[in-house]
């Protein structure tokens, strides 16, 4: 495979080369309550290759069975591999009775983007994060908007050499607060991920994990000693609706929540709000009432608006006056930050002290155009505003 330096690499992905993608596949809208559809991925037997390429890297969770089968253990899927099958999520292979990642420094996609369309609205605004990815995801989400790299192969995507040294060096040059796990489902090339953010904190750099929350408790537990923020996707609070529309469960995304809540890791949560999937106000009220007793009111929550994408490119956007529902919702059941995503010039964007309802922070698009909250406090006030802002 040819592979290009990491210039011209990030001068082709800033050009759009390795990000959303227009979906024209027409797969059917499960628009019934069809208990029995589950999207779920398969093993793809006998899928792996003859041999390691150099972006390979023993896995670090996986438990040896017998015959040489291995079964990786890193996210719910628990893919039970035999000698020569390649997991769920694409980038692992059982090679001689090893699990290896396929994806270790072969970014395809290593862009300078701002902290606000990770999206984090309290952690360090305005700064800029350094973001990669690596190809695979461990879900199926009908309406992936990065679908060319997430339910790809790493050997069938364009990429360029980027190991987690030289990641913390371009992040270093290119003046970045942060490196940003993201794009595709960072959960999947874990090991690449796990050893760049090790090496990111001991240079000052902080690290930022974009993700569906989709995976186990005890690798989670290792990945919060060297993350510093999340944004997790909370696609339902419906079981059902993850299994059609995403093809995973929600348990383990709650668990993931508990998880960072409890270990005082700084995350948001976004809620893509799909037509016919998520956008009945008795499923938002049932969200915000998990959201208030597991994890308080101070997370923010972002709703954010769908557009046609990949398999679901035969439905409308979501209204936007659906969206404004969900947010004065969301605000009146409790929530203290609520915003609006894909909502140019709607208040949903900026940032309100949740006591007095002053205007702390005011975004254009990803450009802050003020910035009031003073040592962690609303100056009008002085009510604390949950976040991490220097």
């Amino acid at each position: 495979m040819k592979t290009v330096n990491r210039r011209q690499f990030i001068l082709a992905t800033a050009a759009g080369f390795c990000t959303t993608a227009v979906g024209g596949v027409g797969w059917p809208f499960f628009g019934s309550s069809d208990h029995e559809t589950d999207i779920r991925g398969t093993i793809f037997k006998g899928d792996a290759p003859d041999s390691l390429w150099k972006w390979s890297k023993s896995a670090y969770y996986f438990k040896r069975l017998e015959n040489d089968a291995v079964l990786c253990t890193l996210c719910p899927n628990r893919c039970r591999l035999s000698p020569g099958d390649r997991s769920v999520c694409r980038s692992r292979v059982n090679l001689d009775g090893t699990l290896f990642s396929l994806a270790y420094g072969n970014a395809c996609s290593a862009n300078v983007d701002p902290i606000e369309k990770k999206p984090l609205y309290h952690f360090l605004p305005a700064s800029r994060a350094f973001s990669i990815a690596a190809a695979g995801c461990n879900f199926r989400c009908l309406n992936c908007q990065n679908w060319e790299i997430s339910q790809r192969r790493p050997e069938d995507v364009r990429h360029m050499e980027l190991f987690p040294e030289a990641v913390v060096q371009a992040a270093v040059e290119s003046r970045c607060q942060s490196i940003a796990y993201t794009y595709s489902e960072p959960t999947t090339f874990y090991e690449y991920m796990f050893d760049t953010a090790r090496i990111a904190k001991d240079r000052g750099l902080y690290n930022c994990w974009i993700s569906n929350g989709y995976i186990n408790p005890e690798p989670l537990s290792a990945l919060c000693r060297v993350v510093d923020a999340a944004n997790v996707n909370l696609k339902s609070i419906s079981d059902d609706i993850y299994r059609r529309l995403n093809g995973g469960r929600l348990r383990p995304i709650q668990e993931t929540f508990l998880t960072l809540h409890r270990e005082k890791v700084h995350f948001e949560m976004t809620h893509l709000v799909v037509p016919g999937y998520g956008d009945h106000p008795d499923m938002i009220r049932r969200m915000c009432a998990w959201i208030l007793e597991g994890l308080g009111p101070d997370h923010p929550l972002h709703f954010l608006r769908f557009f046609p994408r990949y398999r679901l490119d035969r439905l409308a956007p979501t209204p936007v006056d659906t969206l404004i529902r969900f947010r004065e919702l969301a605000m009146a059941e409790g929530i203290h930050y609520v915003y609006l995503g894909n909502v140019p010039g709607h208040e949903g964007n900026h940032t309100f002290c949740h006591n007095c309802r002053k205007m702390l922070v005011e975004r254009q698009g990803y450009h802050i155009a003020r910035q009031r909250i003073a040592a962690g406090r609303c100056p009008y006030c002085n009510t604390p505003i949950p976040g991490v802002w220097s």
